[in-house]
This record gives C-alpha cells, sequence and structure tokens, in this order.
C-alpha cells in the first residue's frame, strides 16, 4: 500500500538524524526542532530520571527515510505538561487502576500550540495516531495524551476516537502596529494612561536590554538562572529545567533566543527568556531577585509586544494561564489537547468530563474577551 510508514521508536533524539527530524518538523516553530529536543535530552531536564523517557515515534518508507514523527514521552507523573490530568489519574486509581506511566506526545515544559504530528502526508499522520495507540494498549497503558495540538490535528484525532479537551491562554496580537502607541490608540484614554503609568513605574531608575545571538554571554545565563530558579521555587518547588540546558540552547539556537534584562546600573536584577518564532514572541519563563512594582508585566508582556512589532511577527504567546494579561490586551484563546483512553468506562467518564469542561470554559472565554481593554464601536 502506497503510504504506509514502517513505524518504531527510537530511545532518545540522539540517536535521530536531525537533518531528517528537521525536514519533518519544518523550522518555524523552535520548540519542535531536533536542537531544542536535543538540549532538553543532553541537558538532564527530559529524562526517564526525571519522570520523561524520552520514545519519539518513527515513521520510515521503504528506503528507510524519516517521512513523519511525533514527539514521544514516557510519563511517570503529570508535572511540567500544563494539561492538567491529576483529577483523571486519582479517579482512575481508586478504581483500582494504576495511570502511570502514560504516553504523551508533547514539548516538555512548554505549553505552546504546535504540529505533535509532523508530517505534510495525512496518511503518515494517521499511521502516527494508530501507533500511539497501539503502544498505548500493548503496553496495558491507562492513556495516550497529545498537548497543545494545532487545529488542523484536531479532526484526525477525533476521526481516530480520541477526546479532544479545550484549554485557555491569553494571546497578543499584532494588528499591523507601527509602534507601541499605535496600540495604545486603540484603548480609551482611562486604560491607555494604566498601561503607561504601569511601564514608567517599572522602568523607573531602571536599563532594559534586549539580548539575542552573540551578545548572550555565560555570564547573562548564571544571572537568569538565579531569576528561573527563583520562579521555579516558588510556582513549582524544583525548577524542571537544569542550569546546563540554558548553556545548551545557547550554543544549539542563539540566534533564536531573545533575552530581556533589566539592569540597575550594571547588576541584573530581572529577565525573560522568549523564543522567537518564524510568526510569534514565545514567551517562557522569568524571575528576579529584585521585586519592583510592574516589573513583570514589563519584561513579560511589553518588552514582548515592543519586539514583535518591531520584527513584524504576528502575536505574542506569553505562556499559560494568567488573567490579568487581559488588561494589558491579551485575548482569551481556546487551545486544544487530545486523549486515547482504551477503557470504554475510563472513556466515557472522562468524555463527560471534558463535555462539561468546553461549555464551562467557553462561557468563561466569551466573558473574558468582552474584559480587553479595546475601544468598543459605540465608545
Amino acid at each position: 500500500m502506497p503510504n504506509t510508514p514502517k513505524l518504531s521508536t527510537a530511545s532518545g533524539f540522539a540517536q535521530i538524524d536531525a537533518g531528517q527530524w528537521d525536514r519533518c518538523a519544518g523550522n518555524d516553530d523552535p520548540f519542535l526542532t531536533h536542537a531544542f529536543m536535543r538540549c532538553l535530552e543532553q541537558s538532564g531536564s527530559a529524562i526517564a530520571d526525571t519522570g520523561w523517557q524520552p520514545m519519539p515515534l518513527l515513521a520510515t518508507n521503504d528506503a528507510g527515510e524519516l517521512i513523519g514523527a511525533t514527539p514521544l514521552w514516557g510519563k511517570s507523573h503529570s508535572q511540567g505538561e500544563y494539561i492538567f490530568d491529576h483529577g483523571w489519574a486519582d479517579a482512575w486509581q481508586r478504581a483500582g487502576g494504576r495511570y502511570y506511566p502514560k504516553l504523551l506526545s508533547a514539548v516538555p515544559f512548554t505549553p505552546v500550540t504546535g504540529r505533535r504530528l509532523l508530517s505534510n502526508d495525512p496518511v503518515v499522520a494517521s499511521h502516527l495516531i494508530a501507533g500511539m495507540a497501539a503502544m498505548t494498549e500493548q503496553n496495558n497503558l491507562s492513556s495516550a495524551h497529545a498537548n497543545f495540538i494545532t487545529e488542523d490535528e484536531v479532526a484526525l484525532f477525533e476521526q481516530a476516537g480520541w477526546l479532544i479537551r479545550d484549554g485557555l491562554q491569553y494571546h497578543w496580537e499584532n494588528r499591523g502596529y507601527q509602534s507601541f502607541d499605535d496600540f495604545l490608540g486603540e484603548m480609551p484614554s482611562r486604560k491607555r494612561k494604566t498601561i503607561r503609568k504601569e511601564r514608567d513605574t517599572a522602568r523607573q531608575g531602571l536599563d532594559i536590554r534586549h539580548l539575542t545571538g552573540s551578545d548572550i554571554t555565560e555570564a547573562h545565563w548564571d544571572a537568569f538562572w538565579a531569576f528561573y530558579q527563583d520562579t521555579g521555587a516558588r510556582k513549582w518547588g524544583t525548577p524542571y529545567l537544569t542550569r546546563s540546558f540554558f548553556s545548551l540552547l545557547n550554543k544549539a539556537m542563539a540566534d533564536r533566543i531573545l533575552l530581556v534584562f533589566a539592569y540597575d546600573g550594571d547588576r541584573p536584577i530581572a529577565g525573560a527568556l522568549n523564543l522567537i518564532g518564524a510568526e510569534a514572541l514565545f514567551g517562557r519563563y522569568w524571575g528576579t531577585t529584585d521585586d519592583r512594582p510592574f516589573l513583570h508585566f514589563e519584561l513579560c508582556y511589553y518588552q514582548a509586544m515592543d519586539f514583535a512589532i518591531e520584527h513584524h511577527l504576528a502575536r505574542v504567546e506569553a505562556g499559560a494561564q494568567g488573567e490579568h494579561k487581559i488588561a494589558r490586551g491579551y485575548a482569551p484563546i481556546i487551545t486544544r489537547s487530545a486523549h486515547y483512553l482504551p477503557d470504554t468506562r475510563f472513556r466515557e467518564a472522562v468524555a463527560d468530563f471534558v463535555a462539561r469542561e468546553r461549555r464551562t470554559l467557553q462561557l468563561h472565554a466569551t466573558e473574558l474577551a468582552e474584559m480587553l481593554p479595546f475601544r468598543r464601536p459605540d465608545d
């Protein structure tokens, strides 16, 4: 049968030819590149010992060439995913089942929508979905999941019988602005003044710098590591990424990194890490050693918007959660994930949950959209 691939798994990304992987993944999404995956693995951030067993699923043709792939992991917990299934795990285990390990197609620690079926051939993509389902059943696993899938992939997963779950994020859209003032011009006067006051307060006495490419040094990563550890300790208890991850990332893809640092004199006191995509700027981590009013908003949101405007990027994705982003022009956006549960009763219970959750979430998103700070037609 034409286009019928041979499926196999690798025990890590080091085993996969980088050029072949990137031909499948494309270059638009920095998180899907072989370099990014390899940094996670090589740094010890996403490995079996941390609960992320790499097992990328590969589709090859008769000549042994890679024609499709899925970033796939065996998970022994649900941390670092940003799609929360802890309630499902508790329910399944109370019923006498074993929820972990499970399969997960995702980019570790990265709540960014992107392709999980790395093939332009829908037949190959469908085989990858079937492969994940077969691995789940053959290994008697509770479930398989594909987080932050694209809208194009939703139909393929639905056709294969996977459940689709909605989530909520906040993205800023660049409507062809030539300056930050153009963006503010779409707001009523009172809201413009509020944002200008926040920016003035945050930047008072500080020097804000954008760093990318060869401008980024190990000294910058030492400073950022302190910021990241502070935020990670408060949010997760233990930071997900190791110090070596940032050095490896810098060596592998410095031109796709944007660090936004705040300096008090010669001393960096806060920083935000972003990755640059073909169409979007992706905000990932931030931290500070010197808490200042509104500095988080300035470094993570407003400076990201400045960069996107200057570099003609279509949007800024500032990470998961945070309704406070609404007042700063970040609109509610529905995200999608797919879930395969072989047990019929478990699947029915989860299907009921995600249906009710979807109705509530979509209503909430509509209400949040009404809170955006832009002028209404009748203003």
